[in-house]
């Protein structure tokens, strides 16, 4: 049997991303666990604004490619305003049912307060409507700026949840996914 290959997705701009330390540290959990893994961070993807008319646009087609390649999928995102990033949000809209239908998803999200937990409810819920398999164990970062120095995380219940859901990633890349859900049912807008 191949090794699953996990790619995880770093919704965050920010040169000095928390975020992107969140994703990098689930992909090296993942890799110690047997994962081959890739980086997607879209400081380094030309996407404009998603325009139905013109899906391929930009690096669109790399992304969309990387991501159909994957066994499993992390999508690392800061809390802004209670939900997850704008570039996240638009390298979603360039992805659809081919690209994460019956995939292993998990979630991580990161959040200059308290713990984020509507940011990961509004991505379960997309992942839900593409018809993902959602890893349970979901990883937050809460208050980052006391969570993460130097690039590293310093708070070891924090780096825990973060290398469990890399774990997690490569444990339950290859389950069988569930028949569709009612959310990825009436998405009938997704296939335009």
């Amino acid at each position: 049997m191949s090794r699953p290959h996990v790619v995880g997705v770093a919704g965050s701009l920010r040169d000095d991303s928390y975020t992107r330390v969140g994703v990098e540290r689930a992909l090296d959990a993942a890799r110690e666990a047997g994962a081959t893994t890739e980086l997607l961070d879209l400081r380094e993807f030309d996407l404009p604004v998603f325009d139905a008319d013109d899906g391929k646009a930009g690096d669109a087609p790399e992304l969309t490619d990387a991501v159909r390649e994957a066994d499993a999928i992390l999508l690392g995102t800061p809390v802004y305003h209670g939900s997850y990033s704008a570039p996240l949000k638009n390298a979603l809209d360039y992805c659809g049912f081919d690209e994460f239908e019956n995939k292993t998803v998990g979630l991580l999200a990161v959040a200059g307060g308290s713990f984020p937990i509507t940011a990961l409810e509004h991505l379960r819920s997309v992942c839900r409507a593409l018809n993902c398999w959602v890893i349970p164990h979901q990883a937050a970062i809460p208050q980052a700026r006391n969570s993460v120095e130097n690039g590293e995380i310093v708070d070891a219940d924090v780096e825990d949840r973060v290398a469990t859901l890399g774990e997690e990633a490569v444990q339950y890349a290859n389950i069988e996914p569930d028949p569709p859900c009612f959310e990825s049912t009436e998405n009938v807008g997704a296939d335009d």
